[in-house]
């Protein structure tokens, strides 16, 4: 299933032309790579596979690396340089978040992303788009030998890659098999089971990566931020709680898809939450309707969330998210370091998409 969302900051106009400009130099050296002979035909397909995959979304995440090295520096103006590598990260987490999506589409049997048909749904395509994937999760180590070979966090910045890969593909293992197709069974889902789905398959990757490779570029070892990495993996729990909300009563003009985890039988929040509160009809109304795609059943279950105040029980949530999230984040010595976390709850508190 797709990460969910985008977290993190949003970066000027400048920086957004500086990033779109260094994607072309890394997308280049890549199709000159002397480890490959290419054929006209191959370099033209990875031309495209990369253009169609890597580029179209928000790339919130990549924009967020430059802005909160940025801060973490307390300046303004970087050097030539220093954007130049903090851009080459953020591309390498937007290559990262590519070849998650090339692959969940396959196993989501997606048809859309982005606006346009899934890349394995492209006529002459079909599962070559497995081994697009693999090409695409290759590119990120060459792009960091590349630009960060003989830079002293080089060993850490492959083991940051591979450590958030490694959750990442754990988290998704588990909502595949708790949210199994032929085996619909509610009674696997609870708050705890949400939780780490969430943790593993998002908050790593769209939260904490960002943040981990501006200390990098800073200078910083990460094993000194441990309390950083846990505000941001909350941060991001309660960002994929939001996406969870807004998919049943978000405005589907305004966030601009029209939800379904009713219908996909996804480990939800509401549901989760509704099934802590629900009595024994209440429950049965649950197993009855959840995962129907009759629009009657989804109807039913929506009212049935109406009934317990999910609503309510939300709001609650994200008022005592923020207020510990805030907490914590003034608990860390660093202002530079208070800053990055506040920049990226400001931007995600209170949305509406």
């Amino acid at each position: 299933m797709a990460a969910a969302g985008n977290g993190a900051a949003g970066g000027g106009a400048d920086t957004r032309t500086e990033f779109a400009q260094i994607y072309k130099t890394l997308k280049e050296e890549l199709l000159a790579d002397p480890a490959f002979e290419f054929t006209a035909e191959s370099h033209q397909w990875i031309d495209r596979m990369v253009d169609y995959n890597v580029i179209g979304g928000k790339c919130n995440r990549g924009l967020s690396v430059v802005d909160s090295y940025k801060l973490l520096k307390g300046a303004d103006a970087l050097s030539e340089e220093e954007v130049f590598l903090a851009c080459t990260l953020g591309w390498c987490i937007e290559w990262l978040q590519a070849f998650f999506l090339v692959l969940d589409d396959i196993m989501d049997d997606s048809h859309t992303r982005r606006g346009q048909p899934c890349w394995f749904r492209v006529p002459q395509v079909g599962f070559i788009a497995v081994n697009d994937g693999i090409i695409l999760r290759n590119h990120i180590p060459r792009i960091l030998r590349r630009h960060f070979k003989g830079k002293p966090y080089y060993a850490d910045l492959l083991d940051l890659f591979n450590e958030v890969e490694f959750k990442t593909a754990s988290g998704q293992l588990l909502d595949l098999i708790t949210t199994h197709e032929g085996e619909k069974d509610l009674t696997k889902y609870n708050i705890t089971v949400h939780g780490r789905i969430v943790q593993y398959k998002t908050a790593y990757y769209s939260f904490y990566l960002p943040v981990a490779c501006a200390l990098l570029l800073s200078g910083e070892n990460l094993d000194n931020y441990g309390d950083v990495e846990n505000i941001l993996v909350e941060m991001g729990t309660y960002f994929q709680v939001q996406d969870d909300y807004l998919d049943c009563y978000g405005d589907p003009e305004f966030i601009g898809k029209i939800g379904t985890d009713i219908e996909d039988y996804k480990c939800s929040w509401l549901v989760v939450q509704a099934l802590e509160r629900a009595d024994e009809s209440q429950k049965r109304i649950l197993f009855e309707n959840y995962g129907k795609k009759d629009p009657a059943c989804v109807a039913k279950v929506k009212n049935l969330y109406k009934e317990l105040n999910l609503e309510a029980v939300f709001q609650n949530y994200e008022n005592e998210s923020y207020k510990k999230l805030i907490a914590d984040i003034e608990a860390q010595s660093s202002i530079a370091v208070q800053n990055v976390l506040k920049s990226f709850l400001h931007k995600i508190y209170k949305r509406q998409k």
